[in-house]
């Protein structure tokens, strides 16, 4: 189960480069349900989401370089490029009110930054445990709107219809 939300970041946080980063390449085969094929560096993916906006299935399975190139011909719509930074979140703040997660806990901030034709998006997404988690988290300052709920800036959508 992947539970996540998405931020638009308008200025990329100080010091990005001191994050490990990676180039990411997808396309969709198909959007209902989501059926996507992605390169990360020299792995290959064939990913299964199901419905849903912040929480909904997912199961990837591995491919070989020839595989990925085979059923990347066969997408619909735009491939998707950008670079992935990984920003380690520590001690992560809560609404205040809710329970306090406990001192070792840490998220992972995934900080896109796309190329054409979707430049100069910039989107961050968080993912978490539990439902409770996700929706008491207080994003850091640097992070813009909350699109968790806007289904335009879910990938599969940008592919087939831009950012309409």
């Amino acid at each position: 189960m992947e539970i996540e939300r998405k931020f638009l970041i308008d200025k990329l946080p100080e010091n990005i480069e001191q994050y490990p980063f990676h180039k990411i390449e997808q396309a969709y085969l198909c959007t209902d349900p989501v059926v996507r094929v992605r390169r990360e560096g020299e792995n290959f993916y064939l990913t299964y989401k199901g419905s849903g906006l912040m929480q909904r299935e997912e199961y990837n399975l591995n491919l070989t370089a020839e595989g990925y190139k085979h059923l990347l011909a066969k997408a619909d719509g735009n491939v998707i490029s950008k670079t992935r930074y990984l920003i380690p979140l520590e001690h992560p703040k809560v609404i205040p009110g809710t329970p306090e997660p406990p001192d070792e806990y840490s998220l992972m901030i995934e900080l896109d930054v796309f190329d054409e034709p979707f430049a100069p998006l910039m989107m961050a997404e968080v993912e978490f445990g539990s439902v409770d988690a996700a929706q008491n988290f207080l994003p850091p300052d640097w992070f813009g709107r909350d699109v968790t709920y806007e289904p335009k800036y879910h990938n599969s959508h940008m592919a087939m219809s831009g950012l309409k």
